[in-house]
């Protein structure tokens, strides 16, 4: 696979790089940042201590046509860039940016009509096993357990609650037969009023440098239910990212999730 990483300076895109590098079967075809960023024009390869002779780009509509696959870990407003170039190369996507609203959304799936796009809020393969079995927990416990989704991240982390929070919420709504936008309740302060059963509560912690915790709680009667992952490490994003990419490969044009990359879908 030959890949093009966007935002490769970043944290994940850091992370996204060494993985490349440590893959056997990928190759770093390009390296994208933004316009004025202080590492245009060096070596990616030289970011994570491993030089590789692909120098760091602003020019997407140049830079994308030379791999296979886009990888974007950015923001919403760059990601639809980047994946408008890609439908003009014919090249495949993997977009983990979160923080797109309803007509991002659209556009994303435009796009998908052409090429085969994954899309997930978080890549990471234990993060999206605790969203399936959130799911089938919602669906078993049923109404007498309350749900609460409990996130922490890093200090940096601009949007909140995280994409993922908001997705182990889809689910558990789906489950329920619930509108999350309806049910969802941000935080409480003050007189709340008693808590009822059609809510689904949402709590967003940001602090240091925790990479990512997320914690789907089912409070019943005598009894709690918690579902937790913690990652370590952005590399679990990264290769979560890399089984993204393969998948891809294979793959007709359409929006795909975590969940067919991991045959997770029922």
């Amino acid at each position: 696979m030959n890949l093009v990483i966007a935002g490769s300076a970043g944290r994940m895109g850091r992370a996204l790089l060494e993985a490349v590098f440590a893959c056997a079967d990928a190759r770093l075809a390009g390296a994208l940042e933004v316009a004025g960023s202080p590492v245009l024009g060096r070596d990616a390869g030289e970011l994570v201590g491993a030089p590789c002779g692909i120098a760091v780009s602003a020019d997407f509509e140049a830079v994308i046509p030379r791999g296979d696959c886009l990888v974007d870990f950015t923001r919403p407003e760059g990601t639809l860039a980047h994946l408008e170039a890609c439908v003009r190369a014919g090249r495949r996507a993997v977009i983990g940016t979160t923080g797109f609203d309803a007509p991002h959304k659209a556009r994303i799936e435009a796009a998908a009509r052409s090429i085969p796009v994954v899309m997930a809020p978080n890549m990471a393969v234990g993060v999206n096993v605790l969203i399936h079995l959130a799911g089938l927990a919602a669906g078993m416990l049923g109404e007498g357990y309350d749900v609460e989704i409990v996130e922490a991240h890093h200090r940096h982390k601009v949007d909140a609650p995280s994409g993922t929070a908001l997705k182990l919420g889809e689910v558990v709504a789906r489950a329920r037969g619930l509108d999350l936008r309806a049910c969802a309740v941000h935080g409480r302060s003050g007189v709340t009023g008693e808590r009822t059963a059609a809510t689904i509560g949402f709590h967003a912690l940001r602090g240091g440098d925790i990479v990512g915790e997320h914690t789907a709680m089912f409070a019943g009667p005598g009894e709690r239910v918690e579902l937790t992952v913690r990652s370590a490490s952005r590399m679990t994003y990264a290769l979560g990212a890399l089984r993204a990419c393969r998948f891809l490969m294979k793959a007709q044009p359409g929006l795909y999730g975590m969940e067919d990359v991991l045959g997770l879908r029922a």
